[in-house]
């Protein structure tokens, strides 16, 4: 049955807990505290005070991947912005000469300090990663001179990224990609010759394809796909190696297992420690094999 309600009077007319001077006699559903227009959210039955809404916000747990990677609303960001910065270095190398371009002799892997011919009679020396540029060993994963060199490769991008970054969620995904190139340009650092510059992020995009094989594997899904991909890239890799960097593509598929793998059966308990620890490992076996190259570049 119901009642009328008689509205207190003077004194006892309740007010916003957040705005004293504007009366109301709406209260909040959670913590029964009085709210005004301005303060009210709505709710599934009633409104929520600003406060409370704030705290269920907190205690919300957000969606997470089969992985323990927080799902993203756009799986495809994280690739856009790596073609993005790809393709800005591409147009940087364009508009300053090409392949003579001078960012390509500083950002391209060296393993050793190398002479470089720069005019008739005229020779630049340029320094590799054993003469200092440590930083050779990343900035060559996003370099590219061939219009089809990095139109081959972003697309290889495009099409493996958004599916592992819904797979993995972003943290987790950009690890698989940075680690695997990582992993490609330290295995290009032991066994290429030492005077030969090697670029491209095919080594990240192989560790992507090691992720998709290992994952698809995991759940039980047709592997045959991925792999009569994976077949013809190293194909295409044995075919071209007088031109292609095969110790790239095979360092950075074997990174891409080996961190699919710490990711996708870290144990369920403490499970983040354990891919951040088992991450965290292959970066350390990593910069002891790039300190031993250097240590025997630089002894010879």
């Amino acid at each position: 049955m119901t009642q009328p309600v008689t509205p207190p009077t003077g004194s006892g007319v309740p007010t916003c807990y957040r705005h004293p001077d504007r009366e109301t006699y709406v209260s909040c559903q959670r913590c029964g505290r009085p709210i005004c227009p301005d303060c009210m959210n709505d709710a599934a039955v009633g409104f929520h005070c600003p406060s409370c809404l704030a705290e269920g916000r907190k205690q919300t747990r957000q969606a997470r991947t089969p992985y323990g990677g927080l799902r993203t609303a756009n799986p495809g960001a994280t690739s856009l912005v790596l073609i993005g910065i790809n393709a800005a270095i591409w147009i940087l190398i364009m508009v300053t000469g090409g392949s003579s371009s001078i960012w390509v002799r500083r950002l391209a892997l060296l393993p050793d300090d190398a002479l470089y011919r720069v005019g008739p009679g005229q020779f630049e020396l340029l320094h590799g990663v054993a003469g200092g540029a440590w930083y050779q060993l990343v900035t060559s994963m996003f370099t590219q001179v061939e219009v089809w060199h990095i139109g081959f490769n972003m697309l290889a991008l495009w099409a493996l990224g958004p599916q592992l970054e819904l797979a993995l969620g972003r943290v987790r995904f950009l690890a698989l990609y940075l680690v695997s190139g990582l992993a490609g340009s330290t295995m290009v650092y032991l066994l290429a010759p030492t005077n030969q510059p090697t670029v491209g992020a095919s080594g990240a995009l192989f560790g992507l394809m090691g992720g998709m094989l290992l994952i698809a594997h995991k759940v039980g899904g047709d592997v045959r796909s991925i792999l009569g991909w994976i077949g013809i890239n190293f194909l295409i890799t044995v075919v071209g190696r007088g031109f292609i960097s095969w110790e790239g593509h095979l360092g950075g598929f074997i990174g891409g297992l080996v961190v699919a793998g710490i990711l996708v059966y870290a144990p369920r308990e403490r499970r983040t420690w354990w891919q951040v620890a088992g991450i965290g490992l292959v970066l350390v076996v990593l910069a002891v094999l790039i300190a031993a190259r250097t240590a025997a570049i630089n002894g010879s």
